[in-house]
């Protein structure tokens, strides 16, 4: 088992190791100087050269690389180009609201999906069913960022309910108590509500299919000819075992949630990691991006192997095994 991991855990290292060398490779191909941008145009080009030349960005590439990935090995992520601070410090401050937004809206995905999937699946009424397949596709085929649009217009324009930018109001220093959670609750509301929408519509027809699939399984039949309930044979036998793969789903819509929260944080403002990179893109900030693209591709990593981990701790009949080579 141990060796197992070990070897898988190594295979991700090298996915890391590969998304990485080709975020450098395609970063230094880009048009653009991130120096000119940080000097601006009025800058002269003995001030350009000296600048490039005090970042290290004019000697090869393979040694730009090589004292990167050294520096990384080490914990270093290094300095930011546009505001000279430490990237890890830069990506500490960000990162819990960013863990915020996405624990929060995968609980809340998965907690409505796996009910509106259970009714589909089990409900006799096919107009009930009929809608809530149309409402679901319908939300999972939606781009985040026009749907995030969407509420804004409706929700911060129209209604005026709730804000459309930020993770605070300007007066949040002042606030206490339940004003102060007021706020934050009100800011959170609409990045929230998005992406819990779109991962419902992701889950429910996951969730469908998969109950679907397993209620005309044998056992789930020799459990009905003995008389069993339809709701205890729906809780003991077709959800329990349609769970499988939701949560090797669930494993797998991690990275992807982390991922997809970029357009919603760049939208409404939210000053998480999505909103740094973004930001970084823009300026060229060459350590930033490459820190949070590592931060990425060992999420999609972790979150494979936490798939594999859980589908082997659900399901009895999946053990992690050693993969046999044809004889």
């Amino acid at each position: 088992m141990l060796s197992l991991l070990a070897g898988r855990l190594v295979r991700g290292l090298l996915v890391v190791f590969g998304v990485v060398t080709l975020t450098f490779v395609l970063l230094h191909l880009a048009p653009g100087n991130p120096v000119t941008l940080l000097l601006g145009p009025s800058a002269s080009p003995a001030q350009v050269e000296a600048r490039t030349r005090a970042l290290g960005l004019d000697r090869p590439l393979p040694v730009q690389y090589g004292k990167w990935l050294g520096r990384a090995a080490r914990g270093d992520l290094g300095e930011s180009i546009a505001t000279g601070r430490p990237v890890a410090t830069m990506l500490r401050e960000a990162w819990p609201r960013t863990a915020l937004l996405v624990a929060l809206s995968l609980a809340a995905s998965y907690l409505l999906g796996l009910l509106v999937g259970a009714i589909q699946a089990t409900t006799r009424r096919r107009g009930v069913d009929h809608a809530l397949s149309i409402g679901t596709l319908t939300l999972f085929a939606m781009p985040s960022y026009w749907l995030g649009l969407l509420l804004v217009m409706i929700f911060a324009w129209q209604l005026r309910w709730f804000p459309a930018f930020g993770a605070a109001g300007l007066d949040a220093d002042f606030l206490t108590g339940w004003a102060r959670v007021q706020d934050r609750l009100a800011h959170l509301a609409l990045p929230l509500l998005t992406l819990t929408l779109i991962g419902v519509g992701g889950v429910a027809r996951y969730v469908r299919a998969a109950m679907r699939d397993v209620r005309e399984a044998p056992f789930v039949l020799a459990a009905r000819a003995r008389g069993l309930g339809n709701a205890r044979v729906t809780r003991r036998h077709i959800l329990r075992n349609a769970l499988v793969p939701v949560v090797t789903l669930l494993g797998l819509s991690l990275p992807a949630l982390f991922s997809g929260t970029v357009f919603i944080e760049v939208i409404f403002g939210w000053p998480g990691v999505g909103l740094v990179l973004v930001q970084a893109v823009g300026a060229r900030d060459l350590p930033v991006v490459m820190a949070a693209t590592t931060v990425s591709a060992i999420l999609v990593v972790v979150g494979n192997l936490l798939a594999d981990l859980m589908t082997a701790r659900v399901d009895p009949r999946v053990r992690l095994v050693p993969e046999r080579t044809g004889e």
